[in-house]
Protein backbone atom coordinates (compact mmCIF):
# COMPACT_ATOMS: atom_id res chain seq x y z
CA UNK A 1 0.00 0.00 0.00
CA UNK A 2 1.22 3.13 -1.17
CA UNK A 3 2.04 6.02 1.46
CA UNK A 4 0.20 9.27 1.59
CA UNK A 5 1.98 12.33 1.84
CA UNK A 6 0.37 14.58 3.84
CA UNK A 7 1.52 18.04 4.27
CA UNK A 8 1.64 19.37 8.44
CA UNK A 9 3.28 22.33 7.68
CA UNK A 10 1.77 25.89 8.45
CA UNK A 11 2.39 29.51 7.50
CA UNK A 12 0.83 33.09 8.05
CA UNK A 13 -1.00 34.26 5.42
CA UNK A 14 -3.19 37.36 4.62
CA UNK A 15 -6.64 36.24 3.07
CA UNK A 16 -9.37 38.16 1.55
CA UNK A 17 -12.86 36.16 0.51
CA UNK A 18 -15.00 39.11 -0.16
CA UNK A 19 -14.19 42.77 -1.63
CA UNK A 20 -14.11 45.77 0.59
CA UNK A 21 -12.20 48.24 2.62
CA UNK A 22 -8.71 46.95 4.60
CA UNK A 23 -10.78 44.90 7.06
CA UNK A 24 -11.15 42.56 4.82
CA UNK A 25 -7.98 41.43 5.28
CA UNK A 26 -7.54 38.62 7.77
CA UNK A 27 -4.18 37.42 8.77
CA UNK A 28 -4.67 33.22 8.71
CA UNK A 29 -2.71 29.77 9.35
CA UNK A 30 -2.73 28.01 5.87
CA UNK A 31 -1.08 24.80 5.06
CA UNK A 32 2.79 25.44 3.26
CA UNK A 33 2.53 25.17 -0.13
CA UNK A 34 4.43 21.90 -1.85
CA UNK A 35 6.18 23.15 -5.09
CA UNK A 36 5.29 20.79 -7.87
CA UNK A 37 7.84 19.37 -10.57
CA UNK A 38 8.22 22.66 -12.45
CA UNK A 39 7.77 25.24 -9.16
CA UNK A 40 9.91 27.44 -7.15
CA UNK A 41 9.30 27.18 -3.73
CA UNK A 42 9.89 30.86 -2.32
CA UNK A 43 10.55 32.15 1.65
CA UNK A 44 8.94 35.67 0.91
CA UNK A 45 11.41 38.39 3.02
CA UNK A 46 9.51 41.27 1.95
CA UNK A 47 6.11 42.44 -0.52
CA UNK A 48 4.92 45.71 -1.35
CA UNK A 49 1.63 47.62 -0.58
CA UNK A 50 0.48 49.62 -3.92
CA UNK A 51 -2.40 51.77 -5.05
CA UNK A 52 -2.75 48.41 -7.71
CA UNK A 53 -3.29 46.21 -4.55
CA UNK A 54 -6.05 48.50 -2.87
CA UNK A 55 -7.48 48.78 -6.32
CA UNK A 56 -7.51 45.03 -6.30
CA UNK A 57 -9.15 44.71 -2.62
CA UNK A 58 -11.70 46.69 -3.19
CA UNK A 59 -12.43 45.22 -6.91
CA UNK A 60 -12.84 48.56 -8.50
CA UNK A 61 -12.89 50.07 -11.18
CA UNK A 62 -15.74 47.49 -11.62
CA UNK A 63 -14.03 46.25 -15.06
CA UNK A 64 -10.74 44.35 -12.68
CA UNK A 65 -13.24 42.28 -11.16
CA UNK A 66 -13.28 40.89 -15.56
CA UNK A 67 -10.02 39.14 -14.09
CA UNK A 68 -10.15 39.08 -10.35
CA UNK A 69 -13.62 37.70 -9.54
CA UNK A 70 -16.91 38.78 -10.83
CA UNK A 71 -18.60 39.02 -6.74
CA UNK A 72 -15.37 38.21 -4.57
CA UNK A 73 -11.84 37.47 -5.71
CA UNK A 74 -11.00 34.37 -7.44
CA UNK A 75 -7.57 34.28 -5.30
CA UNK A 76 -7.79 34.31 -1.65
CA UNK A 77 -4.26 35.29 -1.11
CA UNK A 78 -3.23 38.86 -2.57
CA UNK A 79 -0.47 40.58 -3.24
CA UNK A 80 1.48 40.68 -6.43
CA UNK A 81 4.87 41.46 -6.02
CA UNK A 82 8.19 39.59 -3.54
CA UNK A 83 11.86 39.51 -2.86
CA UNK A 84 12.66 36.24 -0.81
CA UNK A 85 14.78 32.99 -1.07
CA UNK A 86 14.19 29.87 -2.54
CA UNK A 87 13.86 26.94 -0.21
CA UNK A 88 12.94 23.85 -2.65
CA UNK A 89 12.59 23.34 -6.48
CA UNK A 90 10.71 20.73 -8.08
CA UNK A 91 12.68 18.07 -9.85
CA UNK A 92 12.26 19.93 -13.22
CA UNK A 93 13.58 23.25 -12.26
CA UNK A 94 16.91 24.01 -13.86
CA UNK A 95 17.06 28.01 -13.69
CA UNK A 96 17.15 28.37 -9.76
CA UNK A 97 18.72 26.43 -6.83
CA UNK A 98 17.79 26.35 -2.91
CA UNK A 99 19.30 29.45 -1.06
CA UNK A 100 19.02 31.81 -4.49
CA UNK A 101 17.88 35.25 -3.59
CA UNK A 102 15.24 36.30 -5.85
CA UNK A 103 13.19 39.61 -6.68
CA UNK A 104 10.29 39.02 -8.73
CA UNK A 105 6.09 39.32 -9.54
CA UNK A 106 3.14 36.89 -9.73
CA UNK A 107 0.59 39.56 -11.04
CA UNK A 108 -2.93 38.56 -11.02
CA UNK A 109 -2.01 35.26 -10.00
CA UNK A 110 -1.59 36.67 -6.01
CA UNK A 111 -0.05 34.90 -3.19
CA UNK A 112 2.73 37.38 -1.95
CA UNK A 113 0.75 38.38 1.29
CA UNK A 114 2.16 35.49 3.18
CA UNK A 115 5.13 33.54 4.36
CA UNK A 116 5.57 31.13 1.07
CA UNK A 117 4.70 31.34 -2.47
CA UNK A 118 4.94 28.07 -4.67
CA UNK A 119 5.35 29.55 -8.53
CA UNK A 120 6.42 28.22 -12.06
CA UNK A 121 9.94 28.32 -12.86
CA UNK A 122 8.68 29.82 -15.88
CA UNK A 123 7.29 33.03 -13.67
CA UNK A 124 8.50 36.75 -14.03
CA UNK A 125 11.16 35.82 -11.43
CA UNK A 126 14.87 36.55 -11.78
CA UNK A 127 18.06 36.42 -9.08
CA UNK A 128 17.78 39.65 -6.78
CA UNK A 129 20.59 42.33 -7.40
CA UNK A 130 23.02 41.74 -4.71
CA UNK A 131 23.75 45.46 -3.68
CA UNK A 132 20.05 45.70 -2.88
CA UNK A 133 18.24 44.56 0.31
CA UNK A 134 14.91 42.24 0.67
CA UNK A 135 12.97 45.29 1.42
CA UNK A 136 14.74 47.44 -1.72
CA UNK A 137 14.11 44.97 -4.32
CA UNK A 138 10.71 44.49 -3.24
CA UNK A 139 10.06 48.10 -3.74
CA UNK A 140 11.35 47.88 -7.23
CA UNK A 141 9.24 45.66 -8.79
CA UNK A 142 5.60 47.32 -9.08
CA UNK A 143 6.49 50.99 -10.28
CA UNK A 144 9.28 50.37 -12.82
CA UNK A 145 8.26 47.25 -14.48
CA UNK A 146 4.69 49.51 -15.08
CA UNK A 147 6.43 52.90 -15.72
CA UNK A 148 9.01 50.98 -18.35
CA UNK A 149 6.68 49.66 -20.94
CA UNK A 150 4.61 53.36 -20.58
CA UNK A 151 7.69 55.39 -21.50
CA UNK A 152 9.73 53.17 -23.81
CA UNK A 153 7.21 51.36 -25.65
CA UNK A 154 3.69 53.44 -25.69
CA UNK A 155 5.16 57.02 -25.39
CA UNK A 156 8.38 55.88 -27.31
CA UNK A 157 10.61 58.22 -25.02
CA UNK A 158 13.64 59.94 -26.63
CA UNK A 159 16.28 61.83 -25.77
CA UNK A 160 15.81 65.68 -25.39
CA UNK A 161 11.75 64.98 -25.22
CA UNK A 162 9.88 66.74 -22.48
CA UNK A 163 8.07 64.68 -20.42
CA UNK A 164 6.07 65.41 -17.25
CA UNK A 165 4.99 62.84 -14.42
CA UNK A 166 2.14 63.61 -12.46
CA UNK A 167 2.14 61.99 -9.27
CA UNK A 168 5.73 61.79 -9.33
CA UNK A 169 6.26 60.65 -5.36
CA UNK A 170 4.08 57.73 -5.68
CA UNK A 171 6.01 54.17 -5.99
CA UNK A 172 5.29 54.67 -10.05
CA UNK A 173 6.19 58.32 -10.14
CA UNK A 174 9.38 57.80 -8.39
CA UNK A 175 10.35 55.05 -10.77
CA UNK A 176 9.33 56.87 -14.16
CA UNK A 177 11.10 59.85 -13.00
CA UNK A 178 14.62 58.17 -12.86
CA UNK A 179 13.56 55.84 -15.64
CA UNK A 180 13.08 59.02 -17.80
CA UNK A 181 15.93 60.64 -16.83
CA UNK A 182 17.73 57.65 -17.52
CA UNK A 183 16.70 58.10 -21.30
CA UNK A 184 18.23 61.11 -21.36
CA UNK A 185 14.42 63.34 -21.24
CA UNK A 186 13.82 66.32 -19.74
CA UNK A 187 11.69 65.78 -16.88
CA UNK A 188 9.01 67.68 -14.66
CA UNK A 189 7.70 66.12 -11.71
CA UNK A 190 4.13 66.93 -10.38
CA UNK A 191 3.97 66.35 -6.52
CA UNK A 192 2.72 68.19 -3.16
CA UNK A 193 4.67 70.97 -1.85
CA UNK A 194 6.38 68.53 0.91
CA UNK A 195 8.19 66.14 -1.99
CA UNK A 196 9.26 68.73 -4.55
CA UNK A 197 12.95 68.86 -3.04
CA UNK A 198 13.49 64.86 -2.83
CA UNK A 199 11.38 64.40 -6.15
CA UNK A 200 14.30 66.63 -7.45
CA UNK A 201 17.18 64.67 -6.37
CA UNK A 202 16.00 61.54 -7.86
CA UNK A 203 16.57 63.57 -11.12
CA UNK A 204 13.27 65.60 -11.93
CA UNK A 205 15.16 69.10 -14.11
CA UNK A 206 11.60 71.05 -12.67
CA UNK A 207 9.17 70.79 -10.56
CA UNK A 208 5.56 71.74 -9.92
CA UNK A 209 3.45 72.43 -6.75
CA UNK A 210 -0.06 70.99 -7.23
CA UNK A 211 -1.70 72.40 -4.40
CA UNK A 212 -0.57 75.92 -5.87
CA UNK A 213 -0.53 75.43 -9.78
CA UNK A 214 -2.35 73.64 -12.72
CA UNK A 215 0.15 72.27 -14.22
CA UNK A 216 -2.34 72.24 -17.47
CA UNK A 217 -2.60 75.90 -17.29
CA UNK A 218 0.95 76.91 -17.17
CA UNK A 219 1.69 77.43 -20.95
CA UNK A 220 4.30 74.81 -21.33
CA UNK A 221 3.98 72.06 -23.49
CA UNK A 222 5.25 68.43 -23.11
CA UNK A 223 6.15 65.49 -25.49
CA UNK A 224 4.39 63.13 -23.06
CA UNK A 225 2.59 63.07 -20.23
CA UNK A 226 2.84 60.31 -18.06
CA UNK A 227 -0.65 60.57 -15.05
CA UNK A 228 0.53 57.81 -12.56
CA UNK A 229 -1.99 58.28 -10.69
CA UNK A 230 -4.96 59.27 -13.32
CA UNK A 231 -6.28 62.19 -11.30
CA UNK A 232 -5.85 64.70 -14.52
CA UNK A 233 -7.47 63.51 -18.18
CA UNK A 234 -6.23 63.74 -22.05
CA UNK A 235 -8.98 66.06 -22.67
CA UNK A 236 -8.04 68.40 -19.91
CA UNK A 237 -4.20 67.91 -20.70
CA UNK A 238 -4.65 68.45 -24.46
CA UNK A 239 -3.34 72.12 -24.06
CA UNK A 240 -0.35 70.99 -22.39
CA UNK A 241 0.84 68.76 -25.33
CA UNK A 242 2.94 69.26 -28.28
CA UNK A 243 0.97 68.53 -31.58
CA UNK A 244 1.89 65.13 -31.67
CA UNK A 245 2.07 64.59 -27.73
CA UNK A 246 0.78 61.28 -26.23
CA UNK A 247 -1.18 61.35 -22.64
CA UNK A 248 -0.30 57.68 -20.58
CA UNK A 249 -2.61 56.54 -18.05
CA UNK A 250 -2.80 53.82 -15.97
CA UNK A 251 -5.56 54.15 -14.40
CA UNK A 252 -8.76 53.10 -16.80
CA UNK A 253 -12.58 55.04 -16.15
CA UNK A 254 -14.88 55.05 -18.90
CA UNK A 255 -13.68 58.56 -20.07
CA UNK A 256 -10.41 57.58 -20.23
CA UNK A 257 -12.28 54.85 -22.27
CA UNK A 258 -13.41 57.15 -24.62
CA UNK A 259 -10.77 59.26 -25.28
CA UNK A 260 -8.12 56.32 -26.07
CA UNK A 261 -10.89 55.25 -28.15
CA UNK A 262 -11.17 58.41 -30.32
CA UNK A 263 -7.97 59.96 -30.18
CA UNK A 264 -6.41 56.12 -31.82
CA UNK A 265 -9.02 56.42 -34.82
CA UNK A 266 -8.29 60.12 -34.99
CA UNK A 267 -4.46 59.66 -35.12
CA UNK A 268 -5.02 56.48 -37.43
CA UNK A 269 -6.93 58.84 -39.90
CA UNK A 270 -4.32 61.50 -40.09
CA UNK A 271 -1.41 59.92 -38.94
CA UNK A 272 -0.61 62.12 -36.56
CA UNK A 273 -2.02 64.05 -33.70
CA UNK A 274 -2.18 63.79 -30.02
CA UNK A 275 -3.51 60.86 -28.26
CA UNK A 276 -4.45 58.90 -24.95
CA UNK A 277 -2.71 55.49 -24.17
CA UNK A 278 -3.79 53.39 -21.69
CA UNK A 279 -2.52 49.81 -20.93
CA UNK A 280 -2.90 47.04 -18.05
CA UNK A 281 0.77 46.13 -18.02
CA UNK A 282 0.13 43.43 -15.72
CA UNK A 283 -2.46 41.23 -18.17
CA UNK A 284 0.24 41.68 -21.04
CA UNK A 285 2.10 38.39 -22.26
CA UNK A 286 4.99 36.95 -20.20
CA UNK A 287 7.92 37.43 -22.71
CA UNK A 288 7.49 41.14 -22.48
CA UNK A 289 6.66 41.05 -18.55
CA UNK A 290 9.71 39.31 -18.12
CA UNK A 291 11.96 40.87 -20.29
CA UNK A 292 10.86 44.33 -18.47
CA UNK A 293 12.14 42.77 -15.15
CA UNK A 294 15.29 41.83 -16.85
CA UNK A 295 16.01 45.45 -18.19
CA UNK A 296 15.14 46.67 -14.21
CA UNK A 297 17.40 44.07 -12.73
CA UNK A 298 19.90 45.31 -15.06
CA UNK A 299 19.56 49.40 -14.39
CA UNK A 300 19.59 48.16 -10.63
CA UNK A 301 22.83 46.59 -10.97
CA UNK A 302 24.01 49.40 -12.55
CA UNK A 303 23.15 51.56 -10.15
CA UNK A 304 20.44 53.69 -12.18
CA UNK A 305 17.55 53.01 -10.48
CA UNK A 306 16.95 53.83 -6.68
CA UNK A 307 14.61 51.86 -4.43
CA UNK A 308 12.43 55.12 -2.26
CA UNK A 309 10.63 53.61 0.74
CA UNK A 310 8.22 55.33 2.73
CA UNK A 311 7.17 53.02 5.57
CA UNK A 312 7.30 49.61 6.48
CA UNK A 313 5.05 46.97 7.87
CA UNK A 314 4.68 43.68 9.84
CA UNK A 315 2.63 41.07 7.90
CA UNK A 316 -0.15 41.44 10.89
CA UNK A 317 -0.49 45.62 10.50
CA UNK A 318 -1.43 44.54 6.84
CA UNK A 319 -4.34 46.86 7.83
CA UNK A 320 -2.89 49.07 8.87
CA UNK A 321 -0.13 49.57 5.76
CA UNK A 322 -3.93 49.27 3.29
CA UNK A 323 -5.30 51.74 5.44
CA UNK A 324 -2.00 54.30 4.85
CA UNK A 325 -2.43 53.38 1.10
CA UNK A 326 -5.87 54.51 0.85
CA UNK A 327 -4.66 57.95 2.07
CA UNK A 328 -2.95 58.71 -1.29
CA UNK A 329 -0.53 60.60 0.11
CA UNK A 330 2.45 57.74 0.28
CA UNK A 331 6.05 59.05 -0.81
CA UNK A 332 7.34 56.14 -2.34
CA UNK A 333 6.88 52.68 -1.59
CA UNK A 334 5.04 50.81 1.23
CA UNK A 335 6.68 47.32 2.12
CA UNK A 336 5.77 44.55 3.80
CA UNK A 337 8.53 42.57 5.97
CA UNK A 338 8.14 39.37 6.74
CA UNK A 339 8.71 38.00 10.51
CA UNK A 340 9.77 34.85 9.20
Amino acid sequence: MNAITVNTSTMQAVVATQYGGPEVLQVNQLPKPIPQDDEVLIRIRATSVTAAHTAMRTGRPLYGRLFLGLTKPKISVPGTDLAGEVEAVGKNVSRFSVGDQVFGSTDIGGGCYAEYVSIPEKSVLLHKPAQVSFTEASALVEGSTTSLPFLRDFGNIQPGQKVLINGASGSMGTAAVQLAKYFGAEVTAVSSTANLEWVQELGADQVIDYTREDFTRKGQQYDLIFDTVGKSSFSRCKRALTKNGIYLSPVLGIRTLLEVVVSSVRFSIRGKGKRAIFSATGLRDFDERFNNLVFIQELIQAGKLEAIIDRTYSLEEIVKAHRYVDRGHKKGNVVVIMDN
